[in-house]
């Protein structure tokens, strides 16, 4: 038996943020089945704010992530090493601005964003090779650009990924760490974002931050203070 305030948190969590679903459906979508990434709720939230209508994204690793962006972005490229799952999403994307690629797990692959000629604003590393995806990413970002590094707290156990946050941190990018459970997950990960000292990408609302998910500011002022009485002392 939960406190009211308790079932109210839980009631957030299962419709606001629809995580019941995406555990049991192992699906990357938000409440109206949007794709999200597989990232913390914390980073989606931070990056959704940014307007990409004129940023190239470059992704190791696809999936529902790479409708994310393609959803928001002017060029989205993706590259993957398994087959099947190149199969499965080559399908499904459909996005004339989306490209996704299959390279074999190797120098090919942290290599095929030399492929082009083009630097990227946003680079994801989510993926095989996570270091060696960091060396070539560094290369190839665009002034003012983000690096995208998932599942960085694997650097606690894990001497590829110490190695690939070096690499990063070896480049002076800024280090933001978005701690917090995600989707498909019964647990917490978390997700880092490096930026170039010059990082100023306009939002896509006229303030930062805007309200998150269960924000109390997204109610009217009346159903904001009501709310707060009952649930939030």
């Amino acid at each position: 038996m939960y406190s009211e305030k308790v079932e109210i948190f839980i009631k957030m969590w299962m419709e606001e943020f629809a995580i019941g679903r995406t555990i049991d459906e192992k699906v990357c979508e938000d409440k109206n089945g949007n794709p999200i990434p597989w990232y913390t709720y914390p980073a989606i939230e931070y990056l959704s704010q940014f307007d990409y209508s004129n940023k190239k994204i470059f992704e190791f690793g696809c999936g529902n992530s790479s409708k994310f962006w393609a959803s928001r972005a002017k060029e989205v490229v993706s590259v993957e090493d398994n087959l099947k799952w190149f199969e499965k999403w080559q399908k499904e994307m459909k996005a004339p601005n989306l490209q996704v690629l299959w390279r074999d797990e190797g120098e090919i692959y942290e290599n095929a964003i030399f492929e082009s000629e083009d630097v990227y604003d946003v680079i994801v590393v989510d993926g095989k090779r996570r270091e060696k995806c960091c060396e070539t990413a560094v290369k190839k970002l665009a002034a003012g650009g983000m690096i995208i590094l998932d599942d960085s707290d694997r650097i606690n156990t894990s001497e590829e990924y110490k190695k690939a946050v070096a690499v990063l941190k070896k480049e002076n990018l800024i280090q933001v760490d978005f701690y917090g459970f995600c989707p498909m997950n019964n647990y917490t990960k978390t997700t880092s974002v490096f930026l170039r000292r010059d990082f100023d990408f306009s939002t896509v609302e006229a303030v930062q931050p805007i309200d998150g998910i269960g924000n109390l500011w997204n109610m009217g002022r009346k159903k904001r203070k009501d709310f707060y009485n009952k649930y939030g002392k």
